[in-house]
């Protein structure tokens, strides 16, 4: 979130001394990431260790935090591990919020700087490892299944046949009725496209692989020194590998590369594989899908800050933008099957 949650911040430095035994000294927000029930900061020691708090709220999986150190403790150098409370825990509780507490990396996200070649491979080669790796029995019981879902799908047609435009009268509300109106029949489109895609991969399914599920680029942290870390581990899911695979190439890595440079530059890590074209398309779409129908929540919830809003509005318009995710999606559709 872009505003400051209303929590006092001497809460937030009371529940790292008690539950981690860290006395902290300086605490910022930091006005990061659309998610709109996810608040970060930074923190410093009285040693002048930089801490990087996270606070979630809603629902949790403590899988957000249980996989991360799963890996980090198999040796994959990519991933941040949570720090462990007094406890043993690898997180806290302070009000209606899930507090987790990492060390704190320099760093800018894909959005901001690219990849260096050496960086992309390696990434392809970290994607590689995720995709392959056998997850232990208790791990797996806590992760979601893909079971494409029309959850996302029947929301956005909701937002289509809504007649309340001239209730809000905020200039957010009003141009994203606008744009609604304006993009009805593309955006009908997608949602067509995704569902037609859905139930081809229901009824000829691929093979599950563990997925982060999220991984554009502002969910890479790049370190000055050459580092780099796959950050938010919010949502992973066992699905086709395709759901990790399609952001590559799908417009949501930044503007440094072309789509085929993009799957070049990460191929040269991850290796020859077989690429599914109907789950590759069905991810791109669904995607679109689900990004309109979390934007527009977000817009129209009238107790949202209008920071946060606004951003939802721009991240809601910019799909539509000239080589941007749906004109990309568009290129990996693959004609019904006769």
């Amino acid at each position: 979130m872009l505003e400051k949650p209303s929590l006092q911040e001497e809460s937030v430095l009371a529940t790292l001394y008690n539950a981690y035994g860290v006395r902290c000294v300086q605490i910022e927000f930091l006005p990061l990431g659309a998610d709109l029930r996810t608040a970060v900061y930074r923190v410093v020691a009285e040693n002048r260790t930089p801490y990087f708090v996270k606070l979630r709220s809603g629902d949790f999986n403590e899988i957000t935090v249980t996989l991360p150190k799963f890996f980090h403790d198999q040796g994959t150098a990519h991933i941040i591990a949570p720090l462990v409370t007094k406890t043993g825990r690898l997180l806290s509780r302070l009000e209606d919020f899930n507090l987790m507490l990492y060390p704190f990396i320099e760093g800018q996200n894909g959005y901001e700087v690219d990849l260096s070649e050496r960086q992309w491979a390696e990434l392809g080669s970290a994607f590689k490892r995720i995709h392959t790796t056998p997850i232990p029995p208790p791990l797996q019981q806590s992760i979601s299944h893909e079971t494409y879902t029309a959850k996302w799908r029947d929301r956005v047609k909701t937002f289509l046949v809504r007649d309340d435009a001239q209730t809000f009268t905020d200039s957010i509300a009003i141009e994203l009725f606008t744009l609604l109106e304006a993009k009805r029949g593309q955006i009908l489109t997608l949602v067509e496209r995704a569902e037609r895609l859905a139930q081809e991969l229901q009824s000829h399914t691929p093979e599950f692989v563990l997925c982060h599920a999220d991984i554009h680029a502002g969910n890479i942290l790049i370190e000055r020194n050459g580092g780099f870390y796959i950050v938010d581990w919010d949502d992973p899911i066992f699905a086709p590998k395709e759901r990790d695979l399609m952001f590559f190439g799908g417009g949501l890595w930044g503007r440094w590369h072309t789509a085929p440079e993009e799957e070049r530059l990460f191929y040269q890590g991850y290796g020859e594989t077989e690429i599914n074209p109907v789950a590759l398309a069905y991810y791109r779409y669904e995607r679109i899908v689900q990004d309109i129908a979390v934007d527009c929540d977000h817009i129209l919830q009238t107790h949202a800050d209008h920071d946060d809003r606004a951003q939802s509005l721009y991240y809601l318009k910019s799909n539509f933008l000239q080589n941007s995710t749906i004109e990309l999606a568009d290129k990996s559709y693959p004609p019904p099957k006769k």
